[in-house]
């Protein structure tokens, strides 16, 4: 590696051709949004349900598939499958399975996406058995469904659900100083849960989504400097101990995790205190230099679970995106997918605005799936061009 004016490391070798294979089928994959946790006001989020992907799936995966993707990521609710400790209703998972099937879809399934039932303190012990023993009975009523090695992200972003839920009561459990803690017990959570769903079905591919992002100091002082460089490795700190690399008394081992995921957006680097640092200003870092440091430090296969951005520049962005994964795999980098997240567009978390972020409609849960041209037209050309490289 050699430092570029911005004593950022970047790669000092030519990229070479490369045909990564898609990881799930295809390399272009579209993400259904199912967080689904209590809002500060004491309402429960539940996008899922909001957009009608609940009632919809089966015509959802039907659209994803005419547009060339035959791969997802979507989510269980579990406060709705579990409304009773130990008793589950699992009839909306079989629809979606089945729709899943019968489209040619392959899911990455989220087993907790931020909701939990209201009976449960995720700080408790409860928490970490219940979720277990949730994931355990979902991951048969899947293998029942499918011949298909099953797919499955057992905790969604634990290090931002950490952040926002436990140092600024912004999420589910709406604690303060208490982050540290939640982030060792979602830990447990998914470690406990993986060993659930594989024995169950050994076959089990297990996935994590964790955000990469940049941190850029906001002075040159070497306090500035320390206190970004910081952010930058805390980043790695969940997938760390996960691996049994950090905190080995939470359980963590080599094999916990078989595919790395992470969700970059147009906003994922920033000045420490400040701004975003977006494409096209000069402090921003290409996201394959992010791509081939990140891979780089477990050596495992990769994708993007979540990339996507609002209005009009949506299909620039999944250019810029696709681009840079290009160059990532020509430096090595094995990253075989991008998920564009969310799929469907909806109502915003806190203020109910129309988010225009999806490939499709789903502001009106009962009304039709009116497509955004421009991005469709964008995914076609991606869907050729790594069809191509293939």
């Amino acid at each position: 590696m050699k430092a570029n004016p911005l004593n950022q490391p970047v790669a000092d070798t030519a990229p070479q051709p490369s045909s990564t294979p898609p990881l799930f089928g295809s390399m272009l994959m579209g993400g259904f949004e199912c967080a689904a946790h209590r809002l500060r006001n004491g309402r429960r989020l539940d996008v899922a349900a909001a957009t009608g992907h609940v009632r919809r799936a089966a015509e959802d995966y039907r659209l994803l598939h005419a547009h060339g993707m035959t791969a997802a990521r979507d989510g269980l609710r579990w406060h709705c499958i579990e409304r009773r400790p130990g008793h589950y209703d699992w009839s909306e998972l079989l629809t979606m399975l089945r729709g899943a099937r019968d489209s040619g879809i392959t899911i990455v399934w989220d087993l907790l996406h931020h909701g939990v039932p209201d009976d449960i303190d995720p700080f408790s012990a409860e928490f970490v058995d219940r979720f277990a023993n949730f994931a355990r009975h979902a991951a048969r009523v899947i293998a029942s469904e499918s011949d298909a090695a099953p797919l499955f992200t057992p905790v969604n972003e634990i290090g931002i659900w950490a952040f926002a839920g436990g140092e600024t009561a912004g999420l589910t459990p709406f604690a303060f100083g208490r982050g540290a803690e939640l982030k060792r017990q979602l830990v447990r959570a998914a470690l406990a849960a993986t060993a659930e769903v594989r024995a169950i079905d050994s076959r089990a591919r297990i996935a994590c989504a964790e955000p990469l992002i940049h941190v850029f100091p906001a002075t040159d002082d070497a306090e500035a400097e320390d206190r970004a460089a910081g952010y930058n490795q805390v980043q790695h700190e969940v997938l760390d101990m996960l691996l049994g690399l950090q905190a080995p008394e939470l359980g963590g081992h080599a094999d916990a995790v078989d595919i790395i995921g992470w969700n970059h957006y147009h906003d994922n680097q920033w000045i420490d205190g400040g701004p975003s640092v977006p494409p096209g200003d000069w402090r921003h870092r290409p996201l394959h230099q992010l791509l081939i440091e990140a891979a780089g430090r477990h050596g495992k296969p990769c994708y993007i679970a979540e990339t996507g951005c609002e209005g009009a520049f949506r299909p620039y962005w999944l250019r810029y995106v696709a681009n840079e994964v290009r160059q990532a795999q020509a430096h090595g980098v094995a990253l075989g997918g991008i998920c564009h997240y969310p799929v469907i567009s909806h109502l915003g978390w806190d203020d109910d605005r129309p988010c225009a972020n999806g490939l499709f409609d789903g502001h009106d849960p009962e009304g039709p799936r009116s497509i955004y041209a421009p991005l469709a037209a964008e995914i076609a050309e991606q869907v050729r061009e790594f069809a191509q490289s293939g």
